[in-house]
Order: C-alpha cells, then structure tokens, then sequence
C-alpha cells in the first residue's frame, strides 16, 4: 500500500488547503478568482475552520501587516517616481491598494488557521 506525501506547508497555503490534511479546500473556490464562501469544515479531515465565534479577529493582524508589505511598497515607488507630497503619495497608495484588500483579507484567515493548527492543533477523533 502506497503513502501519499502531504504537500508542503507553503503550497497548501497558498493552495488555501486544510492545515490538517492539506487535501481539502478551506474554501468552495480560491480567493484569487473572486470572493468565495468559506466551508465550516473540511470535507476530508471534517477539521472545523471557525472554532467559536469571533475566531477570526486575530485574522485581522495578519490582514493589517499584509497590507502594510504591499502598500509601503506601492507608497515608495510613488513617491520614487513622482516626487508627490507624502499625503497625495499615501492617498493613492491606499487606492491602489483596495483591489488586494478582499483577498487580502481571505488569506490572512487561512494564515490565521495555519498558526492556529500550529500552535493548538484540533486532532482526529
């Protein structure tokens, strides 16, 4: 009987996959074609995503410094480029921006999942 190899760490984030059996979807599609509906739990592991209510706040820090790396860039290029006052460099940063912040948002729950597992993982029952 063959073993299959889990897929890295990495891939199955950026897959959005399980962090338990990196197999099943975290969501019904990935977040880079759109806005999808998260599964409540893996259709393989039937590891549950959303433990309690509010489970995703701590998302929100992930989101904030995912922003942070593509906006500080963005800013810097402009100001680079144009030589703007900061505030019209910051102004048009942010709406550059807004595009990535919906799958921005999506990723940083799939992140917070991974270091929720990491840290306090659910086992199989």
């Amino acid at each position: 009987m063959e073993t299959v190899a889990k897929p890295s760490p990495l891939r199955s984030i950026l897959q959005q996959r399980c962090p338990r059996c990196r197999i099943g979807g975290i969501f019904q599609y990935s977040i880079f074609r759109g806005f999808p509906k998260m599964c409540e739990r893996c259709s393989i592991c039937d590891l549950k995503f959303e433990r309690e209510p509010g489970y995703f706040l701590g998302a929100m820090y992930f989101s904030f410094a995912l922003g942070v790396l593509i906006m500080a860039p963005i800013a810097a290029l402009l100001w680079f480029l144009t030589g703007w006052w900061i505030t019209k460099v910051t102004i048009w940063a942010v709406v550059l921006f807004l595009p990535f912040a919906p799958t921005i948002t999506l990723f940083a729950r799939v992140l917070w999942i991974y270091l929720d597992q990491t840290v306090d993982p659910e086992r199989l029952r």
